[in-house]
């Protein structure tokens, strides 16, 4: 009986740290978005476009697909058997008008920024004028963080 309550105790003692790291690590990932959404609006300030709104759901959206790319090992803006982004992006409950998406993968939201701005297709999302909200989502993998940007014209 003994040897049981022992077993017991460092099972939940062991689940207990297994959360702990979970929560850690997701506290990490959303001070990492936050500092790739300070340096998105920053350069839209720097260029006379209006800061962009943050949206959750928007959120939610990527960081269920930046899971699967994780989980993927691979970027791409939509897996085989993986919803289109308007319906990734409606089943979180976002509205909009219209829709556009970043994928990158890098060490850290510095890195992807840059990689975001020096890509022109990158570029042209991050500063078009008419999207006013976005959600970010990064999922970290083997040292690296997959990041995706969803921006919205939110209706």
């Amino acid at each position: 009986m003994r040897i049981l309550s022992r077993v017991a105790g460092l099972l939940v003692m062991s689940l207990a740290l297994g959360a702990a790291s979970g929560v850690a690590q997701n506290n990490k990932a959303a001070n990492l978005e936050r500092q790739l959404f300070e340096a998105t609006n920053r350069e839209r300030t720097a260029h006379g476009v209006p800061a962009l709104r943050w949206n959750e759901a928007l959120a939610a959206a990527a960081r269920n697909h930046a899971n699967r790319m994780a989980q993927q090992d691979a970027l791409s803006h939509q897996f085989p058997g993986e919803p289109s982004l308007p319906s990734r992006v409606r089943q979180t409950g976002a509205r909009f008008v219209w829709l556009s998406e970043n994928v990158a993968l890098g060490p850290n939201p510095s890195f992807i920024h840059t990689e975001f701005v020096q890509s022109p297709q990158h570029r042209a999302n991050l500063l078009d004028a008419d999207m006013n909200e976005i959600g970010i989502g990064l999922v970290a993998r083997n040292g690296r963080w997959f990041a995706v940007e969803d921006f919205s014209k939110a209706k």
